[in-house]
């Protein structure tokens, strides 16, 4: 693995655990009402165009990261939509 797909993958990996701990607060909490449901709505549609870049690229960094920040954010535009 070269330097650059090491650095894809360490930035991939942080961008996407970050939404770990919202998803957890909202979780416990049941609570969205401070989660901007317009910023999370073109944040996901943002995501799922960079995954399909990825994907058209054959970048597995920005693949995988993608995937997995996707299913994050769908699971918090979910719970604003529920829990509002």
């Amino acid at each position: 693995m070269n330097l650059i797909a090491l650095l894809g993958l360490v930035a991939a990996t942080c961008t996407t655990i970050s939404f770990v701990p919202q998803v957890v607060q909202i979780l416990k909490t049941r609570n969205t009402k401070s989660i901007s449901l317009g910023m999370y709505i073109l944040f996901t549609f943002g995501i799922v165009c960079w995954l399909f870049y990825g994907i058209f690229l054959g970048e597995a960094p920005l693949i995988i990261g993608n995937a997995i920040t996707l299913v994050f954010a769908v699971t918090i535009l979910i719970f604003k939509i529920i829990y509002k």
